[in-house]
């Protein structure tokens, strides 16, 4: 699976054709906070919640979840390469990689797909 680190992570956020960050933790992890413009996408929900959270197959897609040891991303990653999307990521530093180099974060409900 492609990785991608914080750097080029943020740097791509602030581009001109930024990718779709999905989280891939449960609500309560989500609800508390996440990365700007992240949507909701639990590792285990993936083949039902992909199709409308994600309807662009072709899109550029990074999953993260809590930090390098968790393995979320990794599995709902993993399912959207099978489900057929092209262009998946993983931002395996995840949350903790995030917010300890102190790059913003947003908090409460899930942003529409």
């Amino acid at each position: 699976m492609k990785q991608i680190d914080r750097d080029t992570l943020s740097r791509r956020l602030a581009g001109a054709n930024p990718p779709v960050l999905a989280e891939a933790l449960p609500d309560k992890y989500f609800r508390d906070w996440h990365l700007p413009g992240a949507r909701h996408l639990p590792h285990d929900e993936v083949a039902r919640l992909a199709p409308t959270v994600l309807p662009d197959k072709s899109a550029e897609i990074v999953v993260y979840c809590a930090s390098r040891s968790c393995q979320n991303s990794h599995v709902a990653a993993a399912k959207l390469a099978q489900m057929g999307y092209a262009n998946v990521a993983v931002y395996s530093g995840g949350k903790q990689d995030w917010s300890e180099a102190g790059l913003p974060v947003e908090r409460g409900e899930a942003m529409a797909a």
